[in-house]
């Protein structure tokens, strides 16, 4: 018996590791997803309304013109139901021009679709920042401007 012992350890141990794997050989029951079908792993993306924008570019100027580290700025469209935040990126830069400018990042959700938007707000004559690039764009494409255009 005692030599049975370790014996009926070991297939024990070997019967519960080799329990989690497992193949299957019935692929008939698995159907491939349509192009309509939304999964969990990939958002849908939607490019924001015009209003969309307008509420986007005025959490923006507000964020900015705070001008505190760490700092967001949530926005919500009620006619579109789509929201958002705006969070200043990077640190305060001098443009050519001479204005004082500053790089942010903005997100976009409509539903279960979500977008991001990149932009920079420049100081304008009376002080206060004001937003002279927004563009729809992935994270992995953004480089930030270091610029800002002649005409505010």
């Amino acid at each position: 018996m005692r030599r049975l012992l370790p014996l009926v350890a070991l297939v024990l141990i070997v019967e519960g590791v080799a329990g989690c794997a497992f193949t299957r050989s019935d692929f008939g029951s698995f159907t491939r997803a349509g192009d309509g079908d939304i999964t969990g792993s990939i958002k849908k993306t939607v490019t924001p309304t015009d209003s969309d924008l307008a509420f986007v570019r005025t959490a923006a100027s507000d964020v900015l013109n705070r001008g505190t580290r760490d700092s967001s700025q949530h926005w919500e469209n009620p006619e579109t139901g789509a929201h958002g935040s705006v969070t200043p990126i990077g640190e305060v830069y001098r443009a050519e021009t001479g204005k004082k400018c500053r790089d942010f990042l903005a997100s976009h959700v409509n539903g279960r679709a979500e977008s991001w938007l990149r932009g920079a707000g420049c100081q304008g004559g009376r002080g206060n920042f004001e937003v002279i690039t927004l563009k729809v764009s992935g994270l992995n494409s953004w480089i930030p401007s270091r610029k800002c255009p002649l005409e505010l």
